[in-house]
Order: structure tokens, then sequence, then C-alpha cells
């Protein structure tokens, strides 16, 4: 066999590569919604035989089929809407906020899985020392349960540090359950996985059996999805990941920035929900439904909150739309505040229309970033926005990882997304959508304070630049819904 295969291997070469080629083909004319993707694959496959159909396969198949867990009608998740009540009402909408944001009702209705909500409580926390306290205090006093989701669990002091707290809580008896991408846990050589698993926790990677587990053309996918749901009674969520080089305590000023939240009320049972699909199927398990999600209430305040969750399965670009709606009902302001922003042409010209009708768009990016290449590819792309008159400003000092966004100074959207292509189509992300004139307020103040020390980019100043370093980024750019 071996023999015949060196004999006639340009025959065998040239074999495979019509047969996975054909097949890569007909799977991205079928499946690829954006005929740039699937022409730009179709090219890829054809010019690079055998490899281009195995590049594909990996990195090109962008749609992953969750074990349908019971959160959109589970027992758990009927006793939390049994206790809440129906959603909010339109017509509440209406009354605390005129008719502006009920399209936003509309649409969220229509593209999420959840509803919008009431009753809810929101802290924000602004920097790494005082979320990661915060949540070290809530494990500390987890009576039952802990349900935890991260795309990156460092195994540095800030790491080591939360995964004691939670090996001591599954000690005293608190069902702990940790799930880490499988990409961020790795983040970290050893990785805490290993750490967790000695001390006796409940931990999974997600889509960790990328080759035993014949999860291979899902490879590219990720959970970026940060959530803690402590006891059905507080959850935090955000875009902080838990490495200690967001803390002043072990990074002093050279620590990176980022904004977390803290959150009761009706809310914590669907982004338990969220957190619940990914652990089922990560690990095969159905977790026990709540014989009593009265402990959960919040308080009466009428804050209307919803969880987004988006990623490559059902609820694929809910983000997208959930954006794309946003900045069509914004009349006054939108103010953007992200650390990897390349939107789409989708978005772009959204934000653009916005602009043209009168609206102020502020986008808000950071100086120094963390990623350089992706960087590049963000500063070929400002042209975009700034020639349909948005502003566009590079925040000086520290790295800000925070995704912020207010409109209006009442409708906010924050959360895990990033405004790139792998946050809008192979991540999957939760967010927040908050339609609260107080919330948005304290959105508003966190990107005040970055304002005081921006560089505003224009037209010109990227225009007078080496030309190198500009073809450099467009080259870049190409590459940008893979970065």
């Amino acid at each position: 066999m071996i023999a015949f295969f060196w004999a006639h291997w340009p025959q065998v070469f040239a074999a495979l590569s019509i047969v996975t080629g054909a097949a890569a083909i007909v799977h991205a004319a079928l499946n690829k919604e954006d005929v740039r993707a699937a022409t730009g694959w179709v090219g890829v496959i054809l010019l690079s035989p055998l490899l281009g159909a195995i590049v594909y396969f990996v990195a090109g198949i962008n749609r992953i089929r969750h074990t349908a867990l019971a959160t959109r009608r589970s027992a758990r998740h009927a006793l939390w809407r049994e206790f809440y009540g129906p959603a909010v009402p339109r017509q509440a909408i209406a009354d605390c906020f005129s008719t502006q944001f009920l399209p936003m009702k509309t649409l969220g209705d229509t593209v999420t899985r959840f509803p919008l909500t009431s009753g809810n409580s929101i802290q924000m926390l602004e920097n790494g020392d005082e979320a990661y306290r915060e949540i070290c205090d809530a494990i500390e006093k987890a009576r039952h349960s802990i349900l935890l989701e991260t795309y990156i669990f460092d195994r540095d002091r800030t790491g080591m540090r939360i995964a004691d707290l939670l090996i001591a809580a599954q000690a005293r008896g608190v069902a702990v359950r940790v799930l880490i991408d499988s990409v961020g846990a790795r983040y970290s050589v050893p990785s805490i996985v290993h750490h967790l698993r000695a001390g006796g926790v409940n931990t999974f990677t997600f889509n960790g059996k990328v080759i035993t587990g014949l999860r291979l053309p899902y490879a590219n996918l990720r959970t970026h999805r940060k959530i803690i749901v402590i006891d059905d009674e507080v959850a935090f969520t955000g875009g902080m990941n838990i490495r200690e080089a967001f803390t002043r305590e072990f990074h002093g000023e050279r620590r990176s920035l980022d904004t977390h939240f803290r959150v009761t009320g009706p809310v914590v049972g669907d982004l338990f929900a969220v957190a619940a699909e990914d652990w089922h199927f990560a690990s095969g398990e159905k977790l026990a439904a709540s014989s009593d999600p009265h402990g959960a209430v919040s308080s009466t305040d009428p804050i209307f909150a919803r969880v987004v969750s988006s990623g490559p399965d059902g609820s694929i670009e809910t983000n997208h739309k959930m954006l794309i709606g946003a900045f069509s009902v914004a009349q006054k302001t939108i103010r953007i505040m992200s650390p990897y922003f390349l939107p789409d042409r989708e978005l772009i010209s959204a934000m653009v229309t916005a602009a043209r009708r009168g609206v102020e768009i502020d986008i808000l990016l950071p100086s120094q970033n963390n990623l350089k290449l992706v960087d590049y590819a963000m500063t070929a792309q400002l042209d975009q926005v700034l020639k349909g008159g948005c502003h566009v400003w590079r925040v000086n000092g520290a790295f800000d990882h925070s995704k912020l966004m207010t409109i209006d100074g009442q409708w906010s959207y924050v959360g895990s997304s990033n405004l790139d292509p792998r946050s809008l189509r192979l991540n999957f992300e939760v967010d927040l959508e908050v339609l609260d004139s107080g919330f948005a307020s304290m959105v508003g103040d966190r990107i005040d304070r970055a304002m005081r020390d921006v560089t505003e980019v224009t037209l010109h100043g990227l225009r007078k630049r080496p030309f190198l370093l500009r073809l450099m980024e467009k080259i870049l750019w190409l590459g940008s819904p893979y970065l």
C-alpha cells in the first residue's frame, strides 16, 4: 500500500484535491450567506489545492450546533419566568422613553431569545481591582452553586487567587462548575485547568476535543463570553477576562483597563441559561432546575435590561442586528468605546447614515493596542467612518479593553462583543441591552473620563503617514475577518 502510494502520489494528491475541493466549494456555496465570503473561500480552495479545502474545513465553517438545552423552556428557566411574570410591555417603554425605543423592543423580541425585563440592578465595576474583589467576595459567600464561563483564565496571581477560592467553595459543599475556552485556557502554561481539576472543581474546556471529539470543522470557534452566576442571585458579566494584567495591585500603572458589571434581578436567570447551555454542550450535563428562584429578587428599580446572546449557531449575528437597529433609532448621539474596531460594510453604512442625519458619533479606540496586527487593520479602515462624518479618538495611556456603547443618553449596550468580524460572526458572545437613563449616564461618565486624554484621528493625519505603512495596513485589513 505504501509502495503504491509513493509510486502514484501525484495521482493520489490530484484525486484528494478534487474530492476535498469539490466538497468544500459545495459547502461554501450552500451555506455562506455573504457572497463576498463565499467567493473568497472558493478562490482560496481553487488556488490552494487540498490545503485550501483543509483550511476551509478548519476555519471557514462558522456554524455550530448546540445540543438543545432547555434554556429556552427549561425547568429552571420556567421557574424564573413564572416568578418574575411576563416581559416588559410596549406601553411601559413608551411611558418611560416616549416611542423612540419601541422599535428596539420589537427588534429584540424578534431576534433574541430573552425578553426585556424590569427590576434589574446593575453595578459598574470600572477596573480589575474592583471587579476581582467583588467576584472573590461573592465566591466566598456562595452557598450552593457557582457557574463560571470565561474566555481567558490565566494561571497568574489573580487567577490562582480566584481558583483557590473556587476550590475552597467546592470543598465546603458548593457545586462549582468552570468552563474555559479551549484557546483561552492555553494563554497560560501550564493551564489553570489542571489546578482546578486537581482541587476537585468540575472543569471543562469549550470546544476542547477538536480532534478526538471530531470537532475539527469548529476549531476556529470560541466562547468569548464572561459569565459568573452565584447562587442564582448575583451574576458578573462584561468584557473582563481573569488575569492579573488588569490590576493595579500586581501591575501598577502599567495595568490594562476594562469594565465589568455586577447584576441582580431577572437577567441573572437569563445569564445562567446562556452559560448552562454552553456547559451542557461541553460536558453533556444538564443542570438541575432551581427549586427556589425567589432568592434572586433584586429591587423595584425599573431598569429595563435584556440578555443578548450571539454566536455561530441559531443566534448568529444577533449582536450585529441589535447594533444596526440601535444606530437606526439614534437621534442625537452615539458613543462607542471598543478595543477592536473592524465593523463590516453594513455597520459602517448604518453609522455613516446616522451621522449624515445629524447624529453626533464618537468612536473611542486605544492608542496602544495589545494586538498590533488588529490595530494596523483597524487603522486602515478608519477613513471609511471619518469620511462619513463620524469622529474617531485614540485614547492615550493604558490599553483599555472596555466594550461600551450609549445612544441618546438612554439606551446602552455593554458586554463581551467587540466591533470586529470575530465577535460578530465567529465567537459566542453575551451582552446586555439596558434601557435606563441612570445606567447610560454611568456609561457616559466612563467614556467622558477616557475623553480627557485623547488624540483625534483625522483624514489628513491618516493620509500623510508613510506609503509603506499605509500599504501594510491595507494588506492586513484584507485578512481582518480572520484576525
